[in-house]
């Protein structure tokens, strides 16, 4: 299984770009910004997209692929999975004709180039051999995490979150975890805004973190620009036994 960080930022700019995970070639996890550094060929392999809650950072790219992809899709829709309110939220402010086309009903009604589909905390999809649980987490909106295991190894993608118990109590279920994907998208400096924000700053990673039973290398990522130096520096004494590198576009984890 690969993993490639097409955008792991708490923001935009040169040579950074918001979440999107590419999945070997076909799933990506979360549809931001970072969807954008990929080929419009590598873009047309993209099957099926898991979102973890509706922010608009994790979500950019959704309608844009609908639309870059149109010709391709007619009949073999883009998937999207997400919990019901994400999807509903997807339907009411984005796929509305105001905000964007919806095309979940173009080019017909039954031959639609976008399915949006609901999926439950707890549920595990298969496809190709691959496992993707959905897991709830604590952020300012319905929010989830997801955990991906294929062959024996797996990693884990927090999603937006802050302090909570089900992230780390779903991960502990399993007799293993290869890699985490957690953020921390605020310094300490800033804490009361992470906390008013549903984010972490290293302060309150610290106090989770040790929750997970697994060792897994840690990847901090939804920095905020312009602050990541700080916020690693932070990690790093905050949690000096753990394995932790800074998140960056382009990074690619083969597991």
């Amino acid at each position: 299984m690969k993993v490639r960080v097409l955008g792991c930022s708490g923001g935009i700019g040169r040579g950074v770009a918001t979440t999107s995970f590419l999945v070997d070639d076909d799933i990506l996890i979360d549809a931001g910004t970072g969807v954008c550094n990929l080929t419009l060929a590598e873009m047309r392999r993209i099957r099926t997209i898991f979102i973890s809650h509706s922010h608009l950072d994790h979500i950019a790219s959704v309608p844009l692929l609908a639309d870059t992809l149109f010709d391709s899709l007619i009949g073999r829709p883009l998937q999207v999975y997400a919990q019901r309110n994400t999807i509903k939220a997807l339907r009411d402010h984005i796929f509305n004709w105001s905000i964007w086309p919806d095309f979940t009903v173009l080019p017909h009604r039954t031959n639609a180039v976008l399915s949006l589909n609901a999926m439950k905390p707890g549920e595990v999809l298969a496809i190709d051999g691959r496992k993707i649980e959905m897991i709830t987490v604590n952020h300012a909106v319905p929010g989830v995490g997801y955990r991906v295991e294929s062959a024996g190894r797996a990693f884990a993608f927090s999603g937006d979150t802050t302090s909570n118990e089900n992230l780390w109590v779903s991960l502990n279920k399993h007799k293993r975890l290869d890699l985490l994907f957690i953020e921390t998208a605020f310094a300490d400096e800033d804490i009361e805004l992470a906390r008013v924000a549903f984010h972490y700053c290293p302060a309150l990673l610290a106090r989770d973190l040790p929750k997970l039973k697994h060792k897994p290398r840690v990847c901090i990522s939804h920095l905020k620009p312009g602050e990541e130096k700080l916020i690693m520096k932070q990690c790093r004494a905050a949690l000096p036994d753990w394995d932790l590198q800074q998140l960056k576009s382009g990074d690619i984890f083969e597991l």
